[in-house]
């Protein structure tokens, strides 16, 4: 069943993020991968991982798509969350796409998405875009996402999939 709820600003997009991986039990240390456009996606990586923090998973960023290039996001004090120089393993408990990676001019197909989830077979999948940028760029045909939050400026559309 599909669901579609609205909700407003920054919390009515890092609410429904904090309580989709709330609901699917992660123990501290899982790992959670955010997959973005480096620069353009971070400060929202920033923020979704800020949210989720006091669950203490590990939280990576994955530029693009390429995890050999996997960073982790860690909290600095009186800054927030920060991607890290030292590498690490991809190994997530839940993928996050962030929809620069449908942008134009974006070197990343929706097919080399489609590639990493199969990789991760099972792994519950967040998109997280501004503007209707999944649908858009065609995506939803191809990517399919357990929970999708697609904000504008305000309101902000979250659609679940249960």
């Amino acid at each position: 069943m599909t669901t579609k709820e609205i909700f407003h600003g920054v919390p009515g997009i890092l609410r429904p993020f904090k309580e989709f991986i709330e609901k699917k039990g992660l123990k501290c240390g899982d790992q959670i991968a955010y997959y973005g456009v480096p620069g353009t996606c971070m400060p929202f990586v920033e923020l979704l991982a800020f949210a989720v923090r006091s669950l203490e998973p590990e939280q990576v960023f994955v530029p693009f798509v390429d995890e050999h290039r996997v960073k982790k996001i860690g909290h600095v004090d009186d800054v927030g969350m920060q991607a890290r120089i030292a590498p690490v393993t991809c190994r997530p408990k839940v993928i996050v796409i962030m929809g620069g990676l449908a942008m134009p001019n974006v070197p990343v197909k929706a097919e080399q998405v489609t590639a990493v989830l199969k990789r991760h077979p099972g792994t519950p999948v967040i998109g997280v875009c501004f503007m209707h940028m999944f649908e858009k760029a065609g995506w939803l045909s191809t990517v399919s996402f357990d929970c999708l939050i697609d904000a504008t400026i305000d309101p902000v559309e979250v659609t679940r999939n249960s």
